[in-house]
């Protein structure tokens, strides 16, 4: 049996190539199905059953993955399931939102487990970011080096991983910096309905196809186009803000600074507007309670029927323009669908070009819920991770320890 150090047998893996790729892929099979078993790796890569062992163990002493017995099934070898290592390599991920904010930690497997989760006490900026990095400094100072990356899924426009504005939050600009405790620790920020719509590409309701566009309701619309589990994020990242699109009122100015933005006519702003109530201070919430009266208030009904066409009709354009294989819809956009189905569905047919009516895409339901950001910060992150630079760094980190 080989004596090998984690280190050495690192060294293997950086090179020699055919084992650094069985390396990653075995990771990236352990990654997107939670629970595999070795055998069935082994069979989808190719690897020989000896093959499979060696790398597997490898990746053992280097706290990369675990194995558990499977249950039998018959007449074979026995096999083994693979699972994070309970010592290995996590991302700490943050779901930054309007009214609060969640922070989660993440192994291989890509399952974000909540720590904290708080509403704001106060949405200024500093206040607000100052209470998210006691939260993170929290995950960090328990898991120590195991901590890879820091992962955001902001409210706000992002461009060069910056946070450039947020409507939502009432910031300019803003450095997210502060949420890394420790300089060696990378930060990745994100917009939340990106991040969203990357989790229901790789793992939720979009899984499996090529073009998918995921269109999220909020505080405004935000979203993306996923090409091959991509998002398209443009030249600076700030891709995908569809809720500024003049799709809205062009007498309303909208707290980015443009006038007729879509956000203003589909989120709740835009239902107590047209119920004469004052603009609520957390749109939100108030949507929700009025999709809740809708059945027995016929001005609430009224209402959101208006919000849910001008919905539909704006989805329609992006449908005629982004050509999707799949829409999903998150956050509030599903329940206000659902809530006013009829004038939604004659709406989006109203809107669509004529060849696309005999077939558009399917327009379903986010799988992943209120999840959805943190499942895609944590996704991006591991991508960063599970690359020859990302294992070398944690394979010459745990010869380090010893």
């Amino acid at each position: 049996m080989s004596t090998a150090s984690p280190a050495s047998r690192s060294l293997s893996f950086r090179t020699r190539d055919s084992r650094w790729r069985g390396a990653l892929a075995v990771l990236q099979e352990m990654r997107r199905e939670p629970g595999v078993t070795r055998a069935a790796v082994a069979q989808r890569l190719g690897l020989s059953s000896g093959s499979a062992t060696e790398i597997t163990a490898r990746l053992r002493e280097l706290a990369l993955l675990a194995e558990t017995p499977a249950a039998a099934s018959g007449r074979g070898r026995p096999t083994t399931v693979l699972g994070p290592h309970p010592d290995g390599p996590v991302v700490v991920a943050v779901d930054l939102r309007q009214e609060d904010y969640r922070c989660a930690v993440a192994a291989l497997d890509g399952r974000p487990e909540v720590l904290e989760a708080e509403a704001h006490a106060d949405r200024a900026a500093g206040r607000a970011v100052g209470t998210v990095a006691r939260a993170v400094r929290h995950a960090c100072d328990r898991y120590g080096d195991r901590v890879r990356f820091v992962s955001v899924a902001v409210a706000a426009t992002v461009r060069r991983g910056r946070v450039a504005q947020s409507a939502a939050l009432g910031w300019d600009a803003v450095d997210l910096g502060a949420l890394v405790p420790h300089p060696g620790v990378p930060l990745l920020v994100g917009n939340d309905a990106t991040l969203a719509g990357v989790a229901e590409s790789r793992c939720g309701a979009a899984a499996g196809t090529a073009v998918a566009l995921h269109v999220t309701i909020e505080v405004g619309v935000g979203g993306t186009l996923i090409v091959d589990g991509r998002p398209v994020e443009g030249m600076t990242g700030a891709g995908g803000e569809f809720g500024h699109l003049p799709f809205g009122d062009r007498g309303l100015r909208c707290p980015c600074g443009a006038r007729g933005c879509w956000d203003l006519a589909v989120d709740g702003r835009a239902i107590a507007r047209h119920l004469g109530d004052p603009p609520p201070r957390d749109p939100r919430t108030y949507a929700r309670a009025a999709l809740g009266r809708v059945a027995e208030d016929a001005a609430v009904r009224s209402a959101v029927n208006r919000v849910a066409g001008d919905f539909a009709s704006g989805l329609a354009g992006l449908v005629n323009a982004l050509d999707p294989g799949v829409v999903t819809l998150g956050g509030l956009a599903e329940p206000l669908r659902a809530a006013a189905a009829p004038r939604f569905a004659t709406a989006l047919r109203d809107g669509l070009m004529r060849f696309r009516r005999a077939d558009p895409p399917p327009v379903v339901a986010a799988a992943l819920g209120e999840d959805g950001a943190l499942h895609g910060a944590v996704a991006v992150a591991l991508d960063r991770f599970l690359t020859e630079e990302g294992l070398a760094a944690w394979a010459s980190a745990r010869a380090g320890r010893g």
